[in-house]
């Protein structure tokens, strides 16, 4: 039989499968957008309000806004101008990799204070009294004790305000055309001033041009004559001190790239290289020394790659093969073995002196190679001396020489960027053209109305989405299984629905109603919720009254009863019982008549229709129930009663505002609450939980009632409820 557990419970139970921390990972990583569906659709008139309201109030915003109309005119920015003569940049043209930043520069210049001021200017608006209030603006009140200057200042400021609030210069990407475009209520203004802009662009670039090479001709012109007088200075310097110490430039570049080079100079280099060489080679006869010396003989290349060497190991190799032939047949005392045996050693006291010389050869090469090293480093000193006296004489020659270099370079470029200037002081070329002229345009660029919709529709949705939040986090109801470990801290046990044209009594009594399959599926969560099995004794309690427990006490004393369990259901509510009304029977005496000693348990127990069913009801009303729960005489009563039953359900009163059940609830072995789905609760039921936790009542968990899904945000055929509730009207319509 399927339980009647949400999908989200049945999760937390996958995870009780996994190690704590995976299980911690997946519920974190969880997105239930079937909770999130529920709560939209059962805020969906909030969310309808706020947006409507939004959409209201953008639409009369927008048809209050005054028509604003936006004209734009183009222009065309070139890095350089078209050049006539060929020198006519005064300023270094940018290169490719400065292209953005030159525009960007370009379009900062179009947004400058002093260019509006020019085009405020060019179309006289300073003293224009229509442009302020075709722009809806005009300056403030000029203060008491102002002077026509402040008053024309405050003017002027309020135009160029206009001016720069309304301007828009826009650069594409990838595009040397930039767009200036003005907005203004009145189309025409909007037309001349994105002209005007285009147009004062282009003067006062032309402008800056002009005044760029006029001072460039006078600054050019003023230090060429103090170019032209300081070389005439180096020059004769550099000749006097020549001619006093005697130098004399052979016109070869040294190796500095200046002077020329001198006899000791050239000697200095090749002795340099020869030492080098000596160097080298004297290295290479001390490593062949080295291995020579400590290698044995036969391991010398040398001594290998001699022919004498290797004549002599040829013949030693076959005597001391025919020494071996001679010995395998003879005695050593042989003539053979003896004679062949002396030619072996001869030969190789041969090799021995072959081979010493050579090596001797090969030290003495060491030694002729470190002499020629130790000759040539003493002639590089001597003229690296010379050469450093040389130097002594020349540092001042030098000096005096790249001064003079120095001045005719500069001169010689001032000198050809005056003669490029002076030509080109007569061409006004421009890199900047008009591409297309502003037209006053006939539709005003604002208000948009679907943009502005768009935005309130935008604005409306997020405002309503913080009011379901800031609803749903001050709600306390519970309105689904889920919301029970959430929002109380108790285990889901099951789920009961709302019925509707039908009494809890009549669905009960149907096997096929789905109040009667909930019930069953609480029975099955009620004898697995400890490790012990179904509790003996079991307290049905609620935070409210009217929440369905007394229903809930019922269905399980019956369920339990049909199953073949021997059940006594007690009615411990003594303030208002209703529990002998479903059995039909009268309440002259019960429970009350136990606690206050007028009779004994079995006398007050009844039998009911149901097969090991027995109830006891809580008898007559006492003025004082607190009283009577709290004597001794209860637990004596409910130890007597655990002696012949296998479970005693509890029909027991509401938790809040009263103490009989934290009473109960402490004496028995578990305690169930009954919760209402929907129901406002306004902190009810964790206070009822805290009572209940002070005196460490076993809490098992909790039943949800009046569960309709329609009135959680649900589908009315969503997900499992549904399916579960019609799953015996199903199998009945089938089997018939």
């Amino acid at each position: 039989m399927r339980t009647a557990i949400s999908s989200r419970s049945e999760a937390l139970r996958t995870d009780r499968l996994l190690p704590d921390d995976e299980a911690d990972d997946v519920e974190s990583f969880n997105i239930d957008l079937g909770w999130i569906f529920a709560i939209l659709r059962r805020n969906l008139l909030l969310i309808a309000a706020v947006v409507v309201a939004a959409l209201v109030l953008g639409l009369v915003v927008t048809m209050l806004m005054t028509p604003r109309y936006t004209a734009a005119s183009s222009v065309q920015v070139e890095q350089q101008a078209d050049r006539v003569l060929g020198t006519e940049d005064v300023q270094p043209v940018a290169s490719i990799q400065e292209t953005a930043r030159f525009l960007q520069t370009q379009t900062d210049l179009l947004t400058s204070r002093a260019m509006a001021d020019r085009v405020a200017r060019r179309l006289n608006l300073y003293r224009d009294t229509d442009f302020l209030e075709a722009m809806d603006a005009s300056p403030a009140d000029p203060v008491a004790g102002a002077t026509p200057a402040d008053v024309q200042r405050q003017r002027r400021n309020a135009v160029l305000g206009q001016i720069a609030e309304n301007l828009s210069v826009r650069l594409p990407n990838n595009s040397r055309i930039i767009e200036i475009a003005f907005t203004s209520p009145a189309s025409d203004v909007a037309a001349g001033v994105a002209n005007a802009f285009a147009e004062e662009f282009i003067t006062s670039n032309l402008s800056r041009r002009y005044n760029s090479s006029a001072y460039a001709r006078e600054f050019l012109s003023q230090q060429l004559a103090e170019a032209k007088q300081r070389l005439e200075q180096s020059e004769r310097k550099l000749n006097s001190y020549a001619r006093q110490a005697n130098l004399i430039d052979t016109g070869a570049p040294n190796a500095e790239g200046n002077g020329g080079t001198s006899v000791t100079t050239s000697s200095l280099v090749q002795l340099n290289q020869a030492a080098n060489q000596a160097r080298a080679q004297r290295i290479l006869a001390e490593e062949k020394w080295r291995s020579a010396s400590t290698a044995p003989a036969l391991s010398i290349p040398e001594v290998v790659s001699n022919s004498a060497v290797q004549q002599l190991l040829a013949r030693r190799a076959e005597i001391s093969a025919r020494l071996s032939d001679e010995r395998a047949r003879h005695l050593e005392g042989h003539p053979n073995v003896q004679q062949l045996a002396a030619q072996r050693d001869d030969i190789t006291r041969e090799l021995d002196t072959l081979s010493s010389g050579i090596r001797r050869s090969i030290r003495d090469a060491y030694e002729s190679a470190r002499r020629q090293e130790e000759a040539l480093q003493a002639q590089v000193r001597d003229f690296s001396a010379a050469r450093l006296a040389e130097q002594d004489r020349s540092v001042e020659y030098r000096i005096l020489q790249r001064e003079a270099d120095t001045n005719r370079s500069l001169y010689d470029g001032l000198l050809q960027r005056f003669r490029e200037v002076s030509a080109a002081a007569g061409v006004s070329t421009n890199n900047i053209s008009i591409v297309d002229a502003a037209e006053p345009p006939a539709n005003p660029s604002s208000p948009r109305l679907m943009l502005n919709l768009a935005l309130a529709l935008l604005v409306g949705l997020a405002a309503a989405g913080l009011a379901v939040f800031i609803r749903e986090q001050f709600d306390d109801s519970v309105r689904l299984p889920d919301d029970l470990p959430v929002k109380l801290g108790v285990t889901p046990l099951g789920v009961t629905p709302n019925l509707k044209d039908v009494s809890p009594a009549e669905a009960l009594a149907d096997p096929r109603s789905s109040l009667t399959e909930a019930y069953s599926a609480l029975r099955i969560a009620l004898q697995y919720s400890t490790s012990q099995g179904l509790p003996q004794t079991l307290l049905v309690t609620s935070s409210q009254a009217g929440e369905g427990k007394s229903t809930t006490s019922y269905a399980i004393a019956v369920g339990m009863a049909k199953v073949g369990l021997r059940v006594l259901l007690v009615d411990v509510d003594l303030r208002r019982p209703i529990m002998h009304r479903l059995f039909g029977m009268a309440n002259e005496s019960g429970l009350t008549s136990l606690l206050t000693g007028q009779s004994e348990v079995e006398a007050q127990i009844r039998h009911t229709n149901v097969d090991g069913l027995d109830f006891l009801s809580s008898g007559p009303i006492s003025p004082n129930p607190t009283d009577l729960l709290g004597t001794g005489r209860l637990a004596e009563a409910v130890a007597a009663m655990r002696q012949g039953y296998d479970l005693i359900v509890f029909d027991g009163p509401p938790v809040l505002g009263l103490a009989d059940a934290p009473i109960l609830a402490g004496l028995l072995d578990a305690t169930m609450l009954v919760v209402e789905a929907n129901r406002k609760r306004h902190g009810a039921g964790k206070n009822s939980l805290r009572r209940l936790r002070a005196v460490h009542a076993n809490i098992l968990g909790a039943l949800l009632t009046k569960f309709d899904p329609g009135k959680a945000g649900l589908n009315a055929n969503y997900g499992y409820y549904a399916e579960y509730y019609q799953y015996g009207s199903r199998a009945g319509n089938d089997a018939g």
